[in-house]
Formats: C-alpha cells, structure tokens, sequence
C-alpha cells in the first residue's frame, strides 16, 4: 500500500474559516490572500486557470466550460457514491503516470463519514476514497509533505473553497502541473452535526452507509443490511436543526459548482447520472482518459425554476430574520412531493435553481450577520444571479470595478 496519511499541525484561528488546510502550512499568513471568504477575484483566476473569465448564457450560472455532459461510469464502481467517475479519474492518472500522487480525502478509521486527508501515490489505493464524507476537511496541509516527498505532479480532488485557494497559491508553490478534479459543494457542517442530522432520519442511523441527495427531489439512504429508503426533500427535519448546523461560510458560499477546477464533477444537471462540466484543455484530457469506461450524453432541460427559487428566497428572508421557517401542512407535503420531480426544474434547469438558489443565501445571510464584509466577499456574477427577484446591492455592498 502507498497511501500516505501525514500528521497535521493544529489550524491557525481564523474567523470565517473551513479549514482547507492552508493555515496549516508553514505559511498561514497566505490565507490573507488566498481565502475565498475574504476578496475573491474570480475573473482573474478564472483567466489564469482557463485563459479567460466566465461569459453569459450558463457560463453566468456556472463558470467557464467547454462543454457540458450527463455521464455514467459503465459499469459502475463498487462502492462509489454515484457511478464512480471522480475516483476513476484520478486512478486514470496514476495508472497512465500522468501524476505522482493524487491529494483526497479517505474515511476515517473509526467513523466513515468523517474526512481524512491522505496523499495516494498507487491507482489501487483510489478505491479508498471512494464515496461521501461529511466535515471540515484540511486538504491543503498535504501540499507541504507532497513537495517533500519529491513528487512534481499532482492531482488534487477537492471542493470548491479548497480549490479557490489552491488556485490563488499555485504559481508558488514549485510544482510542474498541478490537475484539479472538482466537485460541487454547498452546506457542509462539523461530522458530528451530521451524526445528527442521520438520527433524525432513521431509527438506527448507526447502520446509515449512504446518503445522497438526488435531483429527483428526494434524498437516498442505504443499510449495512441491504436497505434504500427515499425521503422526499419536502420531509426533511431541515427546520429541527439548530441555527449553527452549517456555518456561515457554507450559507455564503459564492462558488457552487467550482469553476476553477479543470473538470467539474457532480450531479445536479445529471437527472440521476453524473453531470461533468469540462472546463479546459486539462479537463477535456481528463475525460478522454475514460473512452470506453464512461457513456455520454447530453443533459436535460426542462421545467421552470422561477417558482421554486422565489419559495426559497422567502423562506430564507425568514431565516436570515430569526424568523421560524414556514411548515408545509402535512396534508399538502404529498402531493407537491409527487408534482416536483414532474413539473419542478430538472436537469440543468434544476442546476440553474441550486445556483440562484445559493447567491440567494450568500446575500441575505450576509446582509443580516456581516454587513460590512458584502462589499469584498460577494463577487459581481453573485449580484448578476440574484438581480432577477428583486435583490440589488446597496450603496456600500457592492465593490467598484477597480477596486
């Protein structure tokens, strides 16, 4: 086995912070400058990475790509979360000799759904890291001990605040090619949190081995017994979670989709398969790495998500307010349960919907908690998406063009 889990050194405090490793480094002051919740720039990355910042059309919702796919792996990995196209990706890699070692996360020992950071130099070791995993999960700190142990290109499978951070520092950092294989991200929370949220889900969460949340409206578990159970989004016990169950980093989390990965791997416009978005000449060799494992097709699109985001503004105004969330009555969660997956948005419609859905979130939870931090934290793209329900920036939340 070559699989390397080094020992961390303890995170530097920081406020607004999800622990991507960084102030785990020997130079944590670079967090000044590379941390997405301080004064993202990303028309500048967004040109570094991909030789030039996003345009209109989806590119608005989902940062710059070439082209944009539904995609299975055939057949599919044992163990995986969805089909297995992320870890498979990443074996490709270390099987071609494309990379040295690949920086992820695998299950800790003692708890499967807690992240652990491990620095994999042999394809079969990819197996490990297969699958979800809820927490904070210092993925940077492995940067350090990657350089030292001699190798000069990585790969790195990481969430977006990991990823914008990653990208701010990586002329820096000595490598000759660095390769990100990105997944999408928006509420992440502490993996004992998340212990709690599965109690309130099932009888004997301990038996839990799988949790997704699937673009038909509804979220799936599987047993150690062999179990699926599917809960409509409309039954989850999100309003029983106490107020600090996610962070305020996730709830203004400015990057969904993690447009500066070289290929984007996720599920929202997937309608139940893989949905990739390839974003660059590396991302489009990645992909080519899987001819004849993985079947392609083009997304879906329909519905309209203009209803469902409106719903979820109103109920965020009442969050962001103190405000109880409303209830659905329990008479009527049935019936807009079975009309959602029909009639809701679905495919990249559905994608769209998550996207405003979240600069929704940013805006508002950041005008009630950090008013004076709107002005750098909030990038223009953010404004752009939200300016369709009525939300236009302030005289002091909006940063000048040459600022």
């Amino acid at each position: 086995m070559t699989l390397h889990i080094p020992t961390l050194a303890d995170p530097a405090p920081r406020d607004l912070c999800t622990d991507c490793g960084l102030s785990r480094t020997e130079d944590a002051k670079r967090c000044g400058r590379a941390c997405q919740f301080i004064k993202p720039d990303y028309p500048a990355l967004e040109a570094q990475v991909h030789g030039r910042a996003r345009g209109d059309g989806d590119e608005h919702f989902f940062g710059p790509y070439r082209r944009m796919v539904r995609a299975a792996l055939s057949p599919p990995s044992e163990g995986a979360q969805w089909t297995g196209i992320t870890t498979r990706l990443a074996e490709r890699l270390l099987e071609a000799g494309a990379v040295d070692a690949v920086l992820t996360m695998i299950p800790d020992p003692e708890d499967r759904w807690k992240p652990v950071p491990a620095l994999i130099t042999d394809a079969a070791d990819m197996a490990r890291a297969r699958g979800m995993r809820m927490g904070y999960a210092p993925l940077l700190a492995l940067l350090e001990p990657a350089r030292a142990a001699g190798h000069k290109r990585i790969a790195v499978i990481g969430i977006p605040c990991q990823v914008y951070a990653l990208r701010a520092i990586e002329r820096d950092l000595g490598f000759e090619s660095i390769t990100v294989i990105g997944t999408p991200c928006s509420d992440n929370t502490t993996t004992q949190n998340f212990h709690e949220f599965l109690a309130l889900l099932a009888d004997d969460p301990d038996d839990i081995t799988y949790l997704e949340f699937r673009a038909d409206y509804h979220v799936e578990l599987r047993f150690k017994d062999g179990r699926k159970k599917l809960i409509p989004f409309l039954k989850l016990p999100i309003s029983d979670l106490p107020r600090d169950f996610f962070p305020l980093t996730c709830r203004t989390c400015v990057d969904y989709t993690n447009a500066l990965a070289d290929i984007t791997v996720g599920y929202m416009g997937g309608e139940g398969e893989q949905w990739l978005l390839v974003r660059n000449e590396r991302g489009e060799a990645l992909l080519d790495m899987l001819a004849g494992e993985v079947r392609l097709s083009e997304p879906g699109d329909k519905g309209k998500r203009a209803g469902a985001v409106k719903g979820f503004l109103a109920n965020t105004e009442r969050a962001a307010g103190g405000l109880p969330l409303r209830r659905m009555p329990n008479w009527l969660r049935p019936i807009v349960g079975w009309m959602m997956p029909r009639i809701g948005p679905r495919g990249v419609e559905f994608a769209r919907a998550r996207v405003e859905m979240k600069a929704v979130e940013t805006v508002l939870h950041l005008r009630r908690e950090r008013p004076a931090m709107m002005k750098n934290m909030i990038p223009d793209h953010v404004w752009r998406l939200v300016k369709p329900y009525g939300i236009e920036p302030g005289e002091t939340e909006r940063r000048a063009p040459d600022d």
